[in-house]
């Protein structure tokens, strides 16, 4: 028989009696023991917290010029800095006594959550390997001015103000003119910078420096003045409304100036503005000035076309367009440093008569003829060169031109004709003249030159003009 065990009695089996076999008892269940979850859920809560945390904390040890930055978030890292850079005391010793500002007061700042952000990017909790980093140094940005005002205040005695170069239009030279900024004095603030610059770099609360007062240049220098005068009377040079190329409504250099304002910008330079209300009459009055009809030329020409002469001027005719918003556009122009403004404008061209002119010498029948268009417009009798001294055929043109003038009067010459009037040379030494010595037209009597009545000659000198195309033939 076997026990519920399957099992013999060993004592029995070791005596060779028969074994007796009993039930035993069960024994009862062990419990499970939870103290360990109960125990466990806290302190696994506690290490997610500790995880989250670390993954927004800076690593420990990290610093920031002397701020202790390490365990914080970014933006109570930077508080922290900030708090500190406002905090750092420099006590200023000068000849008129001792003062002490803060960098709060100077006006100091620091990009601290730059610097607080690329901390925790370096440096972060989770990462071990980067704690108790080295500590960084970020540069002090003071406000000149604060400080500038800042130790004015405090050491008044230790300041002389310079003065700012100012602007200005001269009448008598109808030009903008500059005058020249003046230095003035005071506490070295760039020391006092520097001075808090070097505490804060070195964790400290408070440092010591010997100022001394050194030359203050004026916020608006000379050399900007001087860039604001270029440009104006560079306006003034150009001031005025244009056609084109042509300034065709000028505005004079007192009246441009009045349109004018210059100040100075905040920023060490000058702003110009204009007026546009000011600017307004001079628009009103345009049209007046603008507007006209065309003119046609008239032009003499050769035969080939090509113009010898203008007599009258062709002119283009001109409407103005829209005007209701030239003041504000120029005023705005102006402010740029541009005088000259475009008017908007309609132009009429115009047309181009031509008159053909030129002269035929014959020497065969000793006339003169004028040709006008292919016509016929004046025929002279003339008397021309005779002997050795025969006029030369061939194409020639009109050209130096005298009212009177002594021929032959010269060494060299075996004759002498004074106050010779009204000469048109056509070929070197030859050419129209008026004739008072003779009277026998039409037979030749000359040097060369062709003989005509002193009447005829006058005409022949007005019609012809230099470049006016003349021919001797026989």
């Amino acid at each position: 028989m076997t026990d519920g065990a399957n099992g013999t009695d060993a004592n029995t089996a070791a005596h060779g009696t028969a074994a007796t076999y009993a039930w035993a008892p069960a024994e009862p269940k062990k419990r499970k023991n939870r103290s360990g979850l109960w125990i466990g859920l806290p302190a696994g809560a506690t290490a997610v917290a500790l995880i989250a945390a670390s993954l927004v904390l800076i690593a420990p040890g990290a610093s920031v010029a002397g701020v202790q930055i390490g365990g914080l978030t970014a933006g109570a890292a930077a508080q922290a800095i900030s708090t500190r850079l406002d905090q750092t005391a420099v006590t200023v010793q000068s000849p008129d006594g001792e003062i002490t500002v803060t960098g709060a007061e100077l006006g100091a700042t620091v990009d601290a959550a730059a610097l607080a952000d690329q901390a925790f990017s370096e440096n972060p909790m989770w990462n071990p390997s980067s704690w108790f980093p080295e500590g960084a140094d970020i540069a002090v940005d003071v406000d000149p001015s604060v400080a500038a005002s800042v130790l004015h205040d405090k050491l008044p005695g230790s300041y002389q103000a310079p003065v700012d170069a100012s602007v200005a239009y001269d009448e008598g030279s109808q030009a903008f003119v500059t005058t020249a900024a003046q230095p003035g004095v005071g506490i070295d603030a760039a020391a006092v910078t520097s001075a808090l610059q070097a505490a804060f770099d070195e964790g400290s609360a408070a440092t010591t420096i010997e100022a001394q007062v050194v030359p203050i240049a004026a916020p608006v220098s000379t050399e900007a003045a001087d860039a604001a005068v270029a440009k104006l009377n560079g306006i003034l040079d150009t001031a005025g409304f244009y056609v084109g190329d042509e300034r065709t409504a000028p505005v004079d250099r007192a009246t441009a100036a009045s349109w004018l304002s210059v100040a100075p910008d905040g920023d060490g330079g000058f702003a110009i503005s204009a007026d546009a209300a000011k600017i307004q009459p001079a628009v009103d009055a345009l049209a007046g000035e603008i507007n006209r009809d065309a003119v046609n030329a008239s032009v003499i020409v050769d035969s080939a076309g090509e113009t010898i002469h203008e007599q009258v001027a062709g002119q283009t005719g001109r409407t103005l367009g829209d005007t209701a918003d030239i003041a504000a556009a120029y005023a705005t122009q102006l402010t740029e440093g541009n005088g000259a403004y475009a008017l908007p404008v309609t132009e009429t061209p115009f047309e181009t008569t031509t008159t053909e002119r030129r002269i035929e010498v014959n020497l065969t029948t000793q006339k003169t003829i004028l040709w006008q268009n292919g016509e016929v417009y004046r025929t002279y009798t003339i008397s021309s060169g005779a002997g050795d001294h025969a006029t030369h055929t061939g194409n020639f043109r009109i050209g130096w031109k005298t009212q009177m003038q002594d021929m032959g009067c010269v060494p060299g010459y075996d004759w002498c004709t004074r106050d010779v009037p009204w000469v048109a040379y056509f070929n070197g030494d030859e050419g129209f003249h008026g004739t008072y010595w003779h009277n026998n037209f039409g037979t030749p009597m000359s040097h060369g030159c062709i003989n005509m009545t002193i009447p005829q000659a006058k005409e022949l000198y007005e019609w012809a003009y230099r470049g006016t195309e003349v021919s001797v033939h026989y």
